[in-house]
């Protein structure tokens, strides 16, 4: 009788864990708008399991007490459903490629648009500026970074960027093609640094809900590296309508690695612009 009530027992258990999931995100969005119903579901799963973690914290339901009554849990939380704590050049083989094989194409216009949706803590778009004032192009540049949240877009703001060392951050902005002194750009201390007015005045950042928000611009170029993932293959498919509308004709677009346009509606639209980097231009 026992042995044959625990299949039973368990199913009830991942029953009650669907329940809690909803009951979650429903307290969320009703709280603050935070809408992460259309998440990718093993992402989504995998973000509260590791807040739950960081919490000590055993259940869905009390993930949701703690969130809803600690602010510094919440925004630690929205920050990770952003994409996590960003850090400064990122991936440099990408970087490299964008500022070799788009930045030169970039400063033939008078006046460049460059969008980075989903921009987490904000790393991409600073660094994409860092690479833009070398080239002398960032003083005619608007950077649109955008975030799932306001929080995520605080914080972002604020600017401040943790770093193993000194010696991996230059190592790593010379990997991604930075030539200049970075004292030029940033303020850097044995285990941070932060981006300086130079740059923090041409980088704007907003909230913007990709999943319901419309295109807020034409751009020039669009950076959403790990963004697409996030979702499921619903808004994949609008973001995927939404970054072919707010791109110009002619325009770059640069998703993360192991991203790319195969077997979407606008495929045909595109080419690569590297062979083994996923940046892509508008032809049509």
């Amino acid at each position: 009788m026992l042995a044959s009530a625990v299949p039973a027992m368990n199913l009830r258990r991942d029953e009650l864990a669907d329940i809690e999931l909803q009951l979650f995100l429903d307290a969320l969005l009703r709280y603050g708008g935070y809408d992460f119903r259309n998440f990718n579901q093993s992402a989504l799963r995998r973000r509260i399991a590791d807040a739950m973690r960081q919490e000590g914290i055993a259940t869905i339901s009390g993930l949701q007490d703690r969130l809803l009554h600690d602010e510094h849990a919440l925004a630690s939380f929205l920050v990770s459903m952003s994409g996590g704590a960003s850090t400064l050049f990122h991936d440099p083989r990408f970087l490299q490629a964008f500022a070799v094989n788009v930045i030169p194409l970039l400063q033939t216009y008078s006046f460049v648009r460059l969008w980075v949706p989903g921009s987490g803590t904000g790393g991409d778009a600073y660094s994409l500026a860092a690479l833009l004032a070398q080239a002398g192009l960032l003083d005619r540049t608007i950077i649109y970074a955008t975030c799932v949240s306001d929080v995520t877009a605080a914080v972002a703001k604020n600017g401040y960027y943790e770093h193993r060392s000194e010696s991996e951050f230059y190592a790593l902005a010379r990997q991604a093609g930075l030539e200049v002194t970075l004292s030029e750009y940033f303020e850097i201390a044995p285990r941070y640094a932060m981006p300086k007015a130079i740059l923090r005045e041409n980088v704007m950042f907003a909230r913007h809900n990709p999943v319901e928000d419309g295109s807020i611009n034409e751009f020039h170029a669009i950076v959403a590296r790990g963004l697409l993932p996030l979702f499921n293959g619903a808004v994949q498919y609008r973001l995927h309508r939404l970054f072919f509308d707010s791109l110009m004709h002619l325009g770059f677009l640069g998703l993360g690695q192991n991203e790319s346009l195969s077997n979407t509606v606008h495929e045909r639209a595109f080419r690569q612009v590297v062979a083994d980097e996923p940046i892509f231009r508008r032809m049509r």
